[in-house]
C-alpha cells in the first residue's frame, strides 16, 4: 500500500506540474483527484492501523469500526479536494475560455497517458485478484477490494476524460470540450464520495451483518434440537470482518439451569465456528412455558461470551 501511495504521488505531482505549465483545467482536475486518492489511502492505512487494537474497558466491542469512521473522512475529503476543485476548474475554463492557448498540450497528454498505463496496469492487477477470489460475486465482497478495484476504475475513466477532453480542445480550439471534461470528472468524483459516505454512514450508525451470514446463524440455531424457537435475531457489524451477534430463543420445556447453560455455551461455539465473523454472540434463552422464565422474558437477561467460547 505505501508503494501505491508514492505512485500516486508522483503521479499527482506530475499531473499538477503538467496543468500549470498547460493551463490545462482539465488536467489540473485529474492532479486534483490524483492527490484525493492519495489522501483516501492515507486514511486506510491510518484505518487499517488503528482499528486492530484490541478491545479495553472504554471500547468494549474494540475498534473495527475506526475503519467506517476514516472511511467517511476520505468521502469528504474527495468531496472538497477533488469535485469541487474539477467543477471550479470547468466552470473557469468556460468564463475565461478566449484566454485559453494550448502552449504544453502535448507534454500535457503525455502525462496523462503515463498515468493512464499506471492506472490500467493497477485496475488489471484488481481484477485479476477478483477473478483468483471467486469473480464478481464472491471476490467483490471483500471490502478492501471492492475500494482497490472502484478507485482503480475511477481513475482510469477520469485519466480518460481528460485526454478527450484535451485533445478535443486540441483539434477544435473550442475550450468548451475541456471544461466539460473537468464538469465530468467533478460529477465522478461527487458520485464516488457520495457512494463512499453512504456506506460510511450505514456502517457507524450499526449496519446489520450480511444477509447470507444472518441467514446461516439462524438456520444454525432452528437446528438446535433443545431450541422451539427462534424469536428474535440482531445483527450489526463491528468492523469489517466482525459482527455482534443477539438471539432471543425459546428453548422446549423441562430444562434446569445447568443445562440450559450447557445448551448455550454450545450453540454459541456452533455459531463462532460456522460464521467467523461472529466475534461477539449473546442469547437470551428462555422457557416460555416456566412461570419463574416469563420475567426474564419480558426483560431479557442476556448471556454472552466474547468470541463465541
Amino acid at each position: 500500500m505505501l508503494v501505491a501511495l508514492a505512485a500516486n504521488l508522483v503521479i499527482a505531482v506530475a499531473k499538477a506540474v503538467g496543468g500549470l505549465a498547460a493551463a490545462s483545467p482539465a488536467l489540473l482536475s485529474e492532479a486534483a483527484h490524483s492527490v484525493a486518492d492519495s489522501m483516501n489511502e492515507v486514511f486506510l492505512l491510518a484505518a487499517l492501523r488503528r482499528s486492530r487494537r484490541p478491545a479495553d474497558r472504554r471500547h468494549p466491542f474494540g475498534y473495527g469500526k475506526e475503519r467506517f469512521f476514516w472511511s467517511l473522512l476520505a468521502a469528504v475529503g474527495i468531496f472538497v479536494m477533488g469535485g469541487c476543485f474539477s467543477f471550479y476548474q470547468g466552470v473557469e475554463a468556460l468564463r475565461n475560455g478566449s484566454e485559453e492557448d494550448l502552449d504544453g498540450y502535448v507534454a500535457g497528454l503525455v502525462v496523462l497517458g503515463i498515468a493512464l498505463l499506471a492506472e490500467g496496469g493497477s485496475l488489471l492487477r484488481a481484477l485479476y485478484q477478483v477473478r483468483e477470489q471467486g469473480g464478481l460475486g464472491s471476490g467483490l465482497r471483500d471490502p478492501a477490494l471492492r475500494t482497490v478495484v472502484a478507485e482503480d476504475g475511477t481513475a482510469v475513466v477520469g485519466v480518460t476524460l481528460a485526454i478527450v477532453g484535451m485533445a478535443l480542445h486540441m483539434i477544435t480550439g473550442q475550450v468548451v470540450w475541456e471544461a466539460s471534461a473537468s464538469l465530468a470528472i467533478g460529477m465522478l468524483l461527487v458520485y464516488v464520495a457520495f457512494r463512499l459516505g453512504r456506506d460510511a454512514r450505514d456502517q457507524l450508525v450499526g449496519e446489520a451483518a450480511d444477509p447470507e451470514a444472518s441467514s446461516r446463524i439462524r438456520e444454525l440455531l432452528w437446528e438446535q434440537p433443545e431450541i422451539d424457537s427462534v424469536e428474535a435475531l440482531f445483527t450489526m457489524k463491528t468492523g469489517l470482518d466482525t459482527a455482534l451477534v443477539a438471539a432471543r430463543v425459546d428453548l422446549v420445556p423441562g430444562m434446569d439451569s445447568e443445562r440450559v447453560e450447557e445448551v448455550a455455551v454450545r450453540i454459541k461455539r456452533s455459531i463462532a465456528r460456522e460464521v467467523p465473523e461472529a466475534e461477539q454472540i449473546f442469547l437470551d434463552v428462555t422457557e416460555r412455558g416456566d412461570p419463574e422464565a416469563r420475567e426474564a422474558w419480558e426483560s431479557p437477561a442476556a448471556t454472552g461470551e466474547r468470541g463465541g467460547a
